[in-house]
């Protein structure tokens, strides 16, 4: 399973509260606890003004990169502060993200395309979030054309289906399942990805949702998430399910986690 660390994000208010403070011990320890529960990338978003964001995502990535060689997931709505970030990271990482939305593969997919530099690309475009698989899967061939035509390899690219929130939408599983097993069947090696949140938003216990949520998509063909990687009941779920899935041999990754205090262990009695 590939892990994108989401602890470092201005949209979080304590996250917001170092950017403004530059408060760069604060970025440091986010970056190192993260790599130290081996995610696989590190998610950098700085979530303020365009006018300040490259400035800004510059002054994070040098921070993350003092504590960890992790490679960094360059987070921006703006795919030209995606591209002005690019040259401050050390090693190719991961831009999240493109979309056919105004224009925004033609920003990136230029400038990544012959690189190892890899992309998360959403299924929506103009017209917001599409509300059938049908038109999702519109907008990912749409996407693959584009990947085409920038000699960009399906294992390179991360398709975020969408998921949208459980409590107004029952059908928010199943239609994220249904594009994952159809992506899935057309490109065996592009990976699926998702961020939890928005599944559970407006319920209470959110975890136990957003985990049942992990452990569904990950059977429909989900590989990568963003997540926090210290949350040891979640990653306690990855593991277990990458190995009921096979994709685990001797379970020796579950068992490695264990050992090394990756998941949850059980309470005493």
């Amino acid at each position: 399973m590939i892990i994108i660390g989401e602890k470092i994000n201005g949209s979080i208010p304590v996250v917001a509260e170092a950017i403004a403070k530059r408060d760069g011990e604060f970025i440091k320890h986010r970056a190192e606890i993260q790599a130290n529960a081996n995610a696989t990338f590190i998610d950098c978003c700085a979530s303020v003004p365009e006018d300040v964001e490259t400035e800004t995502l510059h002054w994070m990535i040098d921070l993350i990169q003092e504590v960890t060689d992790t490679p960094i997931c360059i987070d921006s709505p703006s795919p030209r502060s995606c591209v002005a970030a690019i040259p401050f990271c050390k090693k190719p990482g991961l831009i999240n993200s493109v979309s056919m939305e105004s224009g925004k593969i033609d920003t990136i997919f230029p400038v990544i395309a012959d690189t190892k530099w890899q992309v998360v690309a959403l299924l929506c475009d103009d017209k917001g979030i599409p509300t059938s698989v049908e038109r999702r899967m519109e907008v990912f061939h749409q996407i693959m054309e584009k990947a085409k035509e920038y000699n960009i390899a399906p294992s390179r690219i991360h398709i975020d289906p969408l998921v949208v929130t459980l409590s107004t939408d029952e059908t928010a599983l199943t239609m994220f399942a249904q594009c994952c097993r159809q992506i899935k069947a057309e490109y065996p090696d592009i990976h699926i990805t998702s961020g939890l949140s928005n599944i559970s938003f407006g319920l209470p216990a959110r975890k136990n949702v957003n985990q049942a949520f992990m452990v569904l998509a990950m059977n429909a063909g989900m590989d990568s998430a963003i997540v926090d990687p210290t949350n040891t009941d979640m990653l306690g779920m990855i593991y277990a399910t990458d190995a009921l899935l096979e994709n685990d041999e001797f379970c020796l990754e579950y068992i490695g986690a264990y050992r090394e205090g990756l998941i949850s262990k059980p309470k005493k009695a």
